[in-house]
């Protein structure tokens, strides 16, 4: 008699299937809970692939591209998926490289071939092609040295090169039709999972596959091109070639060479340079600037980025004067509530627009102003004398997570103002079909300040993080492209330094946590790269603002 398991369906619903049933066809039982195809499973609370078979009783749960963990796995097929399109269009010499992030897609380029909107519509109807065909994505648990030989065989070298520095005996390949790759983390049961998804011809050989999100997992919306946040990304992957720095193994090669100091102050100083640039802009204009606004994504490193350029802008002569947009919240007893009936503390309502707008055109008039101090415990505006009244040479900084909206300085003419947007956009990413999502670069930041000022584990964070991503969709990124410039906060060598801090936080997430598949997603993404201390990082570097050491105190 076939031995039979008995398997636990979201805590309640218990099912008995016979052992070496494959979690794809346990799956068919539970479909109808989603709406989307299921891509994952999660067993015991550990991520499964759907190919994988019963082997012992368990809990059970699935992701589909619904769930941030099931749509980071829609990613990487598709990318597969493009992947293999790419060599047949245009053969076997070509490959894809997927450079950052932007706009709800992947900005890729291609090596070995020129390409125009044609090629790209050839691409797509290939896509198209192989999702139709279903093809399985077959995963290879083979030995990590035997992989390095296979890649090298086939000129990978970047495939060689990320493997070396990974400590695993035996890794996974996955395998759809006749074409092998590695990724770090799971995949998508078959082709026919992939099923929307939308490729634009940008220029220079580049083009961007755009894919359902979490907060649009019904369908994929157009691209939109962010001129200058691209043009952004463009510099620094350009800057990052030039340093020979490109992928994780690029950076463990410095790391393991005891060269990373260096790199470290030549990130420091590119840093630096976009923040003399803005002071030198802001000197050199026509314009009367009497507002300098910053304003970007959690963890992009605003406040140590607004200390120093306040810096920057004393050492021309200007007489700075920060004015913090927490000290405008509503009173908490007149604060309008969100649609959970709480208190709306993330909205532009939880400001007083109207006192902001007043106070800004008074001080720009010349008046002498009284300016409000928000006392935190009594939940309430208070005046305690502080007086500002603005010279020739003045400058007001406002950092904030609304100060590019122009409702928070509608009364203020656009001559007098200058707008900011920063956020962490790194051009490094683990291999050239393995990118790094600069979302995942400020969650591991975002985790090392929390840890450090809050006294939260990475399981906190990881739990509030989805409203963290719905409210900058709502106040932060529709006014990246009305804005002066783009400051990017990334630091090349990074991840190295956050892996020392992150990666203890994260083993701290237990097992039961529903969080867990995302603290074991980080931690297999930090294995691509080697520790780095943090003895160089100077005490102005935007980075201690989160591991802690800033010279800056607030």
């Amino acid at each position: 008699m076939d031995k039979k398991f008995k398997v636990t369906y979201r805590g309640n619903e218990v099912i008995e299937f016979e052992e070496g049933t494959t979690f794809k066809e346990i799956s068919e039982h539970f479909k109808h809970n989603y709406n989307y195809d299921i891509l994952v499973a999660k067993v015991d609370n550990d991520l499964t692939d759907l190919s994988d078979t019963l082997k012992k009783r368990c809990t059970i749960d699935f992701f589909d591209r619904s769930s941030s963990v099931g749509n980071s796995i829609y990613i990487r097929g598709a990318i597969f998926i493009l992947i293999l399109a790419v060599r047949n269009i245009l053969g076997e010499d070509v490959d894809v490289v997927t450079e950052h992030s932007i706009d709800r897609g992947i900005y890729c380029t291609i090596n070995g071939a020129k390409i125009n909107k044609d090629i790209i519509n050839k691409i797509y109807k290939e896509m198209k092609s192989i999702t139709e065909e279903d093809y399985i994505f077959t995963k290879l648990s083979v030995s990590r040295l035997d992989a390095i030989k296979y890649f090298k065989k086939q000129n990978k070298l970047d495939k060689v090169n990320v493997l070396k520095y990974i400590s695993n005996t035996y890794i996974n390949l996955y395998r759809i039709s006749d074409m092998y790759d590695y990724f770090y983390s799971k995949m998508p049961y078959s082709t026919k999972q992939i099923n929307d998804y939308k490729l634009t011809y940008i220029k220079d050989d580049g083009f961007v596959i755009s894919l359902p999100d979490t907060v649009n997992p019904e369908c994929t919306l157009d691209y939109t091109h962010h001129e200058k946040v691209f043009d952004t990304f463009l510099d620094y992957t350009k800057w990052g070639r030039v340093l020979g720095v490109e992928h994780a193994a690029d950076l463990n090669r410095v790391v393991s060479k005891a060269e990373v100091t260096e790199l470290i102050n030549l990130a420091e100083a590119h840093y630096d340079s976009q923040l003399a640039h803005i002071a030198d802009e802001i000197y050199n204009s026509k314009r009367n600037i009497k507002v300098v606004l910053i304003a970007g994504p959690s963890s992009s490193g605003k406040t140590t980025t607004a200390k120093k350029l306040d810096i920057y802008l004393r050492s021309k002569g200007f007489i700075t004067h920060p004015i913090g947009l927490d000290d405008y919240f509503v009173d908490l007893n007149h604060r309008v509530l969100d649609e959970n009936g709480k208190p709306d503390f993330e909205s532009i309502n939880a400001l007083d627009v109207d006192l902001f707008n007043q106070n800004l055109s008074d001080l720009l008039e010349g008046k002498r102003v009284s300016l409000p101090t928000y006392n935190f415990l009594l939940a309430k505006r208070e005046y305690n004398g502080r007086y500002l009244q603005l010279g020739e040479k003045d400058i007001i900084i406002v950092e904030g997570l609304h100060a590019l909206n122009d409702e928070l300085t509608m009364s203020i003419s656009k001559d007098n103002k200058y707008k900011i947007y920063i956020s962490p956009l790194t051009q490094l990413n683990i291999d050239k079909h393995n990118h790094i999502h600069t979302s995942d670069i400020r969650k591991l930041r975002r985790i090392c300040r929390d840890n450090r000022t809050r006294g939260h584990g990475a399981l906190e964070t990881l739990r509030m993080w989805p409203q963290v991503i719905a409210g900058e969709r709502n106040n932060i990124y529709k006014f990246q492209d009305d804005v002066d410039t783009v400051i990017n906060s990334s630091l090349i060598y990074e991840i190295g330094v956050l892996k020392t801090y992150v990666e203890p936080l994260l083993f701290n997430v237990s097992e039961d946590d529903k969080e867990y598949p995302e603290a074991l997603r980080l931690i297999n993404f930090l294995r691509n790269f080697l520790p780095i201390p943090s003895d160089d990082v100077p005490a102005d570097s935007v980075l201690r603002e989160f591991i802690g050491g800033s010279c800056f105190k607030n």
